[in-house]
């Protein structure tokens, strides 16, 4: 899926899935689910989870959030061994979510991301952690954008790369400072604090932190290309742990309410 390294085979469905805090796990999902599959999703989520489902006006909007939050579930019940149905989430002040508690060793870390039909999960242990996702598509206005949200050192840059560069580029930062600030729970107001890498072709890198070139050190930054016309990034605390990659599958046994 993402990284130049192969990932070991996935998981049995059926398995709980022993997590270290050097190891980092991705999964990636299609949310354009069969409505059998998308019932029993919806059956595991909160009454509140069904109600934000419900409030969106469009039908795909619905399924989408329904299968995301579903999936999300049927994800963390595998590494914490509750049942989708029985987890309890709790919220940052800017909206980020984490479990209340886990009965497999605690500090189970987890973020997500989707765009359009495709969705990514991050999970790890005793690390923060971050993930953004976003399909490529036509950006007219982007050196506007980039000179508004980005920092003068990226904006720069972004202007002078030709111009079958530029949508790659600006997606390849808006991704990386997106799941840096998933990571420590910060909202948009701080795309300009944190400076990332963005020429095409060049490893990711978190470049410095409000200033703070050792801040930045902190942090790992992995460039994902989870499909064809899509970039994305996951922003992980420290260094030395492995990375890998799977497709989610559907695992009726771990869908059930209780």
């Amino acid at each position: 899926m993402m990284p130049n390294h192969p990932s070991p085979a996935a998981p049995s469905p059926a398995a709980q899935i022993p997590l270290s805090s050097d190891q980092v796990h991705i999964w990636q999902a299609h949310l354009d689910l069969p409505a059998e599959l998308l019932a029993q999703l919806r059956a595991t989520l909160s009454i509140d989870e069904q109600r934000r489902a419900d409030r969106f006006h469009f039908e795909r909007d619905r399924h989408r959030f329904t299968a995301g939050r579903g999936i999300l579930r049927n994800i963390l019940s595998r590494y914490s061994g509750i049942k989708p149905a029985l987890l309890e989430f709790s919220y940052s002040p800017r909206g980020k979510p984490a479990l209340r508690s886990d009965s497999a060793g605690g500090a189970l870390n987890f973020n997500l991301s989707h765009s359009g039909g495709l969705a990514l999960y991050a999970v790890t242990r005793h690390r923060q952690i971050g993930i953004d996702l976003e399909i490529l598509r036509p950006m007219p206005d982007a050196e506007k954008i980039a000179a508004r949200f980005f920092s003068a050192n990226e904006s720069a840059a972004l202007g002078h790369l030709p111009p079958t560069h530029k949508q790659e580029a600006f997606f390849l930062c808006w991704t990386r400072k997106e799941a840096y600030l998933k990571a420590v729970g910060q909202g948009l107001t701080g795309l300009d604090d944190v400076e990332v890498s963005l020429t095409p072709g060049e490893p990711a890198k978190i470049l410095s932190i409000s200033g703070d070139i050792k801040e930045a050190s902190r942090w790992s930054l992995q460039h994902l290309t989870p499909a064809s016309g899509c970039v994305g990034a996951v922003a992980v605390e420290g260094h030395g742990f492995s990375l890998s990659c799977w497709q989610w599958e559907f695992d009726t046994n771990r869908s059930q309410n209780a």
